[in-house]
């Protein structure tokens, strides 16, 4: 029986690859916290692993179901999801500065350290699947 390695892996390498792409939204915003009218951004996690599938997946990796549409005036699926492609969206700021800059410093860099670790456990999962895998193939 042939083995589908993305059935296999399931979400965990399109979410390490979202974390990856995160820390370099964050990483800019914490670069540019004093740069005046620079707005922070984040990737909105959710609407872009759902737009991969991922999100949707059940527990055997079937694809999302695909939007059903019985009248013309209904939204189509392609353009209600349109904006999610990029998923970076724009941070509403809690007290945004005079010269326009809305990064929070404190807030970005809980923000990266969180990421950070969801990065390194979404990396142990997958290593841990490898692992079993060529445990598998080897026998041992």
């Amino acid at each position: 029986m042939p083995l589908n390695l993305d059935t296999y892996l399931g979400v965990h390498q399109d979410a390490l690859k979202l974390y990856a792409r995160r820390t370099a939204v964050l990483a800019n915003n914490i670069a540019n916290a004093d740069t005046p009218n620079y707005k922070a951004q984040d990737v909105d996690f959710r609407a872009v692993l759902a737009s991969t599938g991922g999100g949707s997946t059940g527990s055997g990796g079937a694809a999302a179901l695909a939007l059903a549409t019985t009248n013309g005036a209904h939204v189509s699926g392609s353009s209600a999801t349109a904006g999610a492609g990029d998923g970076l969206k724009y941070r509403v700021p809690l007290a945004p500065s005079l010269d326009g800059n809305t990064v929070d410093v404190q807030l970005e860099q809980a923000a990266f350290a969180d990421n950070s670790v969801r990065y390194q456990a979404a990396l142990s999962f997958l290593s841990s699947k490898f692992r079993d895998l060529m445990t598998a193939i080897t026998g041992q």
